[in-house]
């Protein structure tokens, strides 16, 4: 009978704790999968607030440890603003200091009249690319720009660090191993003389690695970006080209195109022309008509007499 008490209570015991182990995990809070390095995600702007303009897509770049990124952004503006916001784009980048970013190249070069191309190239610290990059297409955006294209390209450069270091690990001790065999003694002269030429070949091996990481860590250090500015040829809607600036300037090539023509058939022309004309004058002179007249007079004789009866 005591047994069957004991039995009893333990159920009960077993059925309660279930009962409070299912109830915790009902009011356990529910966690999202979120690795530890992603990065934070950014909070979309609400319709209504966003410009009629043309946006550009806010795809974040999520955390990539040993990623060399590369940006490229392409601003179409009024060509009268370009300068401008070139200027602005490289007084951001001056103002974070040169161990943050750093001008790497600039050009600003006017194609035809009213039309205007511009380039800024950026080193920056891959920490901050992103949202200098954000920052510029905002000060674009306030000029009446947008963002014609944009490029974001990546090479994975730790890979290629890590797989340097297994390749510098197994020549040092391959190096180790020869050294050690020629330490030990005992060998010819070639077979010696093969084993500095092989022990000389990986230290030079080694050397290309270094310079390999060496390049691979600058570039993880710095985050190349490149601005490039298009002009819409002074008249906004239309597009590039000036269509009125096109006309005036197919009105102007029409017209040396013409000129040209009447010049070239001209002097072809000209001295035949005052040629003929010479001789017209000549022709008309006292001496060449009365010369005319006298042969007009004896020519009348001679149709007059008759002829001759045999």
């Amino acid at each position: 009978m005591k047994t069957k008490l004991l039995a009893g209570a333990m159920a009960l015991a077993l059925i309660g704790c279930s009962e409070k182990n299912s109830e915790s995990l009902k009011e356990a809070p529910a966690y999202d999968m979120v690795p530890v390095d992603a990065a934070p995600q950014s909070i979309p702007a609400p319709a209504d607030a966003l410009p009629p303009a043309v946006r550009s897509p806010n795809i974040g770049i999520t955390s990539a440890p040993g990623v060399a990124f590369n940006y490229a952004y392409a601003f179409r503006l009024d060509d009268n603003r370009i300068a401008k916001v070139q200027e602005e784009h490289a007084a951001a980048c001056e103002a974070l200091g040169t161990n943050r970013c750093r001008i790497a190249g600039m050009s600003y070069r006017l194609v035809r009249e009213n039309e205007v191309e511009a380039q800024l190239l950026f080193k920056l610290d891959p920490a901050i690319a992103r949202k200098f990059g954000r920052d510029a297409l905002s000060s674009v955006e306030k000029a009446e720009g947008v963002l014609a294209a944009t490029r974001i390209s990546g090479e994975d450069v730790g890979t290629q660090i890590s797989d340097s270091q297994r390749r510098s690990a197994d020549l040092n001790a391959e190096i180790t191993r020869l050294e050690t065999r020629l330490k030990q003694g005992g060998l010819g002269d070639r077979e010696r003389a093969e084993l500095q030429q092989q022990i000389a070949a990986m230290r030079r091996q080694l050397d290309g690695e270094r310079d390999t990481r060496r390049t691979g860590e600058a570039m993880l250090a710095t985050t190349p970006m490149q601005f490039d500015y298009v002009g819409t040829g002074g008249l906004p809607g239309i597009g590039y080209g000036n269509p009125f600036s096109d006309a005036l300037n197919m009105l102007v090539h029409s017209g040396s195109v013409m000129l040209s023509f009447i010049l070239v058939v001209g002097a072809a022309i000209l001295p035949w022309a005052a040629l003929l004309a010479l001789l017209m004058a000549i022709w008309r002179t006292p001496p060449v008509r009365g010369i005319r007249t006298w042969l007009r007079g004896a020519a009348k004789p001679a149709e007059a007499s008759p002829p001759a009866e045999t």
